[in-house]
């Protein structure tokens, strides 16, 4: 059995309303949940997604008052945005400038292309090019045109020191395929590494990096908690299963209500999390007003009031 691709990515805010004014305004995505992080409910957890809060859309940050994130290996560095064609990658570097935002040249990189930008708080993004592949759900409320609206995730791209014990991981117990490798147009010298999940493509990649010579990366704002990987409802206990039977280490079963999770790292430190499509973020309210209200799952509801005194207004 195989993963299905990439469900979500959470990053690291510690500035949650400039971070929603970037990725609605700037950025264009809906924001289709409004909650707290279920660990620490001090702490916004933003979702940003398409139109229909499909799975494998979902950008997501913590906000936490913490300084920025130091760069370095062992950890998620870049997250790809895609978009259709190029066309669209020129409509993106001319928004990007018009709004002040620091970004590259459009590139082709590993065949596709792609522009290199970073939000306000250091976060590395890129939108990269799919080929208009798939289905995509566009925002109708969105600033940015349909054509242009990012599509979904995907490629992510990691940086380990090490690279064998990170890919038999991948392959042995993520069960995943190494397809190709390139040199990294940044670094000449610097290999990376491209896995695949399911059937493949941008949406259902991970890219490694190789960089023994880096010091570890210090989390913080502008940096990656995790990357999630897709899994049918009916898939999740053979995952749950799975690592129990290889031993590896894991969070366990964990319900978040709106999917269910299932966390574990891989040899070099990055957290990984499996995550189920289902039920989705309209099984608590109107998929027509999803991210205008606090959402919270039915086993916080009683702290609503003690919550809400302890969130700042978006």
């Amino acid at each position: 059995m195989q993963l299905h691709g990439l469900h979500h990515l959470t990053a690291v805010s510690a500035d949650a309303p400039g971070n929603h004014d970037f990725y609605t305004r700037v950025l264009g995505m809906r924001m289709v949940k409004k909650t707290v992080n279920q660990d620490d409910v001090s702490a916004y957890h933003l979702f940003y997604a398409d139109g229909l809060a499909s799975p494998g859309t979902d950008l997501t940050f913590f906000d936490w008052p913490v300084g920025r994130e130091v760069r370095g290996t062992h950890a998620i560095v870049r997250s790809g945005l895609r978009v259709a064609g190029p066309a669209a990658l020129d409509y993106w570097a001319a928004r990007l400038a018009e709004h002040g935002v620091r970004h590259g040249a459009v590139q082709t990189v590993d065949g596709r292309l792609q522009l290199e930008f970073e939000d306000p708080e250091g976060q590395r993004l890129a939108l990269v090019d799919d080929g208009g592949a798939g289905e995509a759900h566009a925002w109708a409320r969105s600033p940015v045109p349909a054509e242009s609206q990012i599509r979904g995730l995907g490629p992510i791209t990691l940086s380990v020191p090490d690279l064998r014990p990170s890919a038999l991981f991948l392959t042995e117990v993520m069960a995943m395929r190494e397809a190709r490798r390139y040199e990294a147009p940044d670094a000449p010298g610097t290999a990376v590494h491209v896995f695949e999940m399911g059937e493949g493509g941008p949406a259902a990649e991970l890219h490694l990096r190789v960089e023994p010579h880096l010091p570890q990366a210090q989390p913080g704002a502008g940096g990656v908690h995790h990357v999630a990987f897709r899994v049918k409802d009916d898939e999740y206990g053979y995952w749950v299963d799975r690592l129990n039977r290889l031993r590896i280490p894991s969070s366990g079963p964990v319900d978040r209500y709106y999917f269910r999770s299932l966390y574990t790292r891989e040899p070099n430190g990055i957290l990984y999390e499996i995550a189920t499509d289902g039920p989705g973020f309209a099984v608590d309210e109107p998929m027509e007003t999803l991210g205008e209200g606090l959402a919270l799952p039915p086993f916080l509801e009683p702290r609503r009031a003690e919550i809400e005194r302890g969130l700042k207004p978006l």
